[in-house]
């Protein structure tokens, strides 16, 4: 039964727990290196796209994530690491998959800082609000005696902080960002990619025992996000570069950061970190055939 993973923990140590938090801090000086002021200038000079890519990742995947756990009533824990993922800012990799779909990635770019800006509240007060709703959830979330604040702070550490030395160093040393922004975002994948396989190969076991259990419902979840960015940006109206930056952006999700909350607070609960681990493999996947499809169609360029 699915329900066992809720009593799963996983083989995890303090370091391993240092290196996923320097691992995130790395990612997030990265995304920052590629961040201008313009980035959020945009939200008031085309307010209307950024708008509608912030209500289909920080309002719409939540909600309609919820239901998702109402309709197919998995066990908490999995329930857990959905919420989880769908309450998590963009991904590292959604700039890079923007530019392969040709899509606009200015946009993409804006969303990616100010999601992560904001990501430091947002995600832990959109998983403190929908978990509290679903009482199987609700009950685990009594238990570990989560502290929303705690949360806040200790992101702050791994997120804010680390977005603000970059943006810094940007400013100050251009020249030298130009050289290694692009090796820094490849290192911080290589890092991140490096853990979750060296975490998966310290838990193969309960790995292969419970895979059968997450694989469909984190490939319905994953596709239900890329649909939700899709379909909201089509029902606003907007181009076609700028719906193919929703979409992705919707549908990667930096699955990273929520791999920090579940070993920092619930000691590697076996479903919720199967959800987060295994969604950080998939929307790869799925992002890359996603843009690979998309390469392949032209799109018209708003006059």
């Amino acid at each position: 039964m699915e329900e066992t993973l809720d009593h799963v923990v996983l083989n995890f140590s303090k370091d391993s727990l240092l290196l996923l938090n320097a691992c995130i801090a790395i990612i997030m000086f990265g995304v920052a290196l590629e961040l201008k002021l313009e980035s959020f200038k945009l939200l008031f000079k085309a307010p209307k796209p950024i708008l509608v890519g912030l209500a289909s990742q920080l309002i719409l995947l939540p909600f309609f994530t919820f239901l998702m756990v109402l309709v197919i009533e998995p066990a908490p824990s999995i329930a857990l690491g959905l919420m989880l993922v769908s309450s998590c800012p963009g991904g590292n990799v959604s700039n890079f998959y923007s530019s392969i779909s040709k899509a606009n990635v200015a946009l993409s770019v804006s969303l990616t800082a100010i999601t992560s800006s904001l990501s430091f509240l947002v995600t832990p007060l959109n998983f403190s609000i929908w978990s509290s709703f679903y009482e199987p959830t609700a009950q685990i979330i009594e238990k570990v005696h989560l502290n929303i604040w705690d949360v806040i702070l200790n992101m702050i550490t791994i997120l804010v902080i680390p977005l603000i030395a970059g943006m810094t160093f940007r400013h100050k040393l251009p020249n030298t960002t130009q050289k290694i922004y692009k090796p820094i975002k490849r290192l911080s994948i290589v890092l991140f990619g490096s853990f979750v396989v060296f975490a998966l190969k310290a838990n193969f076991g309960y790995f292969l025992e419970y895979i059968h259990y997450i694989l469909f419902i984190v490939f319905a979840h994953n596709l239900m996000a890329l649909c939700i960015g899709f379909f909201s940006a089509t029902a606003a109206k907007l181009d076609q570069q700028d719906r193919r930056s929703v979409t992705i952006e919707t549908g990667i999700q930096n699955s990273g950061l929520a791999l920090v909350i579940i070993f920092d607070y619930f000691n590697g609960l076996g479903g919720m970190a199967f959800i987060a681990a295994w969604w950080g493999v998939w929307h790869l996947l799925s992002g890359a055939a996603v843009s690979w499809l998309w390469s392949k169609k032209p799109t018209e360029v708003p006059a």
